[in-house]
């Protein structure tokens, strides 16, 4: 099977031999992965409700047993 480098766009096949798949070659997966850790790829979020997202500042209230 052939795919795109998700890089380069060059074709590249889907070989267990290519030890870069589905990137061409080491320089476009390094490529990559600095895009990763720059997080730069980014998810498009839902429109969420301000009162549904956890804030982590609330306390719960130990106090009573």
């Amino acid at each position: 099977m052939i795919v795109d480098c998700p890089t380069c766009k060059k074709p590249v096949e889907w070989v267990e031999r290519n030890e870069y798949r589905p990137f061409c070659s080491e320089r476009c997966k390094m490529i990559d992965l600095g895009a990763w850790a720059n997080e730069e790829y980014r998810v498009p979020a839902e429109n969420a409700d301000p009162n549904d997202l956890d804030q982590g500042g609330e306390e719960t209230d130990h106090s009573s047993h």
